[in-house]
């Protein structure tokens, strides 16, 4: 059976809801587009759907210079964006440079999920930087995941993954570690295993906790000699850009 790219998820604000796309323009920097940017509060800290959860109810997307916003009830809010000052901001363990965005996507983001955040954009909102600039788990993965919590299926957008790929077996892609692979038009490197942490116990959709996925990892997946904790799925640079679709063939370079 050959190996295809299954699905390709994407989300223009980091902690909004992932978005499936059947198509990605993949940089050093990751896909463009993808978290192009990101939310921090009054003490210009990066926050996502691991401290509000609520974000994920969101849907954002970004056409030419225009941002839109999309909340449960169907209202949007599409606006060009405007930039302004450049502000220092702690993100994760290290600083990042956001640009401040205008407009009136902040106030409304922060009335819908109860606390006072501002809207930044970024270079890069990958958490690794270029070193992680791409993820990927296949499906197999997701399907021993499924059957260690007693279901049909596990959501892969709970992981928060860019690329999704079917044809292999349960865990394949932590073998292609220090391999380089042609992926659609890109050449990928995968270098380190995704540890993992709350937000992926949070329904994708809802931001509610329904799965106790840490428990489930921490009872097979320990043990086992990874790059960091509870691994679930890969991350890795992009070696060559390029498009990558759905359907697109992934394999093995010399």
């Amino acid at each position: 059976m050959s190996v295809t790219v299954s699905a390709l998820h994407t989300a223009t604000i980091k902690g909004t809801q992932l978005v499936s796309v059947a198509r990605i323009a993949l940089s050093e920097r990751g896909a463009e587009g993808d978290r192009r940017f990101f939310l921090a509060d009054d003490k210009q800290r990066m926050r996502n759907a691991k401290q509000i959860g609520s974000l994920q109810q969101l849907v954002s997307g970004l056409e030419g210079d225009r941002l839109s916003v999309t909340f449960p009830d169907g209202s949007m809010i599409r606006e060009q964006v405007e930039l302004g000052d450049t502000l220092d901001c702690q993100f994760y363990s290290h600083r990042v440079a956001g640009q401040l965005v205008e407009g009136p996507w902040a106030d409304a983001i922060s009335e819908f999920c109860g606390t006072r955040l501002r809207l930044f954009a970024a270079g890069s909102a990958v958490d690794r930087g270029a070193r992680g600039a791409v993820s990927l788990i296949s499906r197999a993965s997701l399907k021993r995941l499924a059957h260690e919590a007693g279901s049909e299926t596990v959501d892969g957008r709970r992981f928060r993954m860019l690329i999704e790929v079917d044809g292999v077996a349960e865990h394949a892609e932590d073998g292609w570690l220090g391999q380089r692979l042609q992926v659609g038009g890109a050449v990928l490197r995968f270098d380190g295993h995704v540890g993992r942490c709350l937000v992926t116990s949070r329904d994708p959709d809802t931001g509610e906790v329904t799965l106790p996925t840490l428990d489930l990892l921490r009872a097979y997946r320990r043990g086992l000699e990874t790059t960091e904790p509870l691994p679930f799925g890969v991350y890795g640079r992009v070696l060559k850009p390029g498009a990558v679709r759905v359907g697109d063939s992934v394999s093995p370079l010399p």
